[in-house]
């Protein structure tokens, strides 16, 4: 959801958030999945939600790297408010942050489909710039909205509209949204394919 004609972020925005320089190593995805493990408390259970707000924690399986990775660094930051997911970002380093998100992205990456399913709301123009049609982030970026929970979705944006989350380009967008606007993109959104899904945690070695 955001750049110039912002778009629908989820999960939030990873525009400012530094992308791995040049000479960083790579993401270690295998060291991803054994440090991951208290993530599948909440992310590996499907339809599992959160107590309040009341809505869905989000799906991670086959989620752009470069935004989990960058959603991390928000909640440590403040820029997300979530108690438990800025205490478990605050005791991770830069590297954790993306072997992580190198896990989650990796195993079944979601790649744009053949076509749109449905017909896009109004708001939507904006969002297509940065989310596509399908709802696949163009870049790494910029999150994957395809078959992410709706109310997930919708709570996302009401945070941008009030500020709770903070991102520039997000919050403009969201200022122009009414509550029937932000349905209508999250219900969309999340009945694109393929599909994010619902990581299960691995196997002990």
């Amino acid at each position: 959801m955001a750049v110039i004609p912002a778009a629908i972020v989820l999960v939030g925005s990873a525009l400012n958030a530094g992308v791995a320089a040049a000479d960083d190593p790579p993401a270690d995805a295998r060291r991803g999945a054994r440090i991951a493990y208290t993530c599948f408390g909440c992310h590996g259970i499907p339809d599992y939600r959160n107590a309040y707000p009341n809505y869905h924690v989000p799906r991670l399986g086959g989620q752009h790297a470069g935004y989990l990775a960058a959603a991390l660094g928000e909640y440590r930051s403040g820029a997300r408010p979530h108690p438990t997911m800025r205490g478990q970002a605050a005791s991770l380093s830069e590297t954790d942050f993306k072997d992580i998100a190198a896990y989650f992205a990796t195993a079944m990456p979601v790649a744009s489909g053949s076509a749109a399913v449905g017909t896009p709301p109004a708001a939507a123009a904006v969002c297509t710039a940065c989310h596509g049609k399908d709802g696949v982030g163009l870049t790494g970026d910029y999150p994957t909205l395809a078959g992410q929970y709706a109310d997930y979705l919708e709570q996302a944006l009401k945070a941008y509209r009030k500020g709770t989350r903070q991102n520039a380009i997000m919050a403009g967008f969201a200022a122009t949204l009414k509550d029937e606007d932000i349905a209508a993109l999250a219900h969309y959104f999340a009945a694109q394919q393929p599909p994010l899904w619902v990581p299960l945690a691995p196997k002990a070695p």
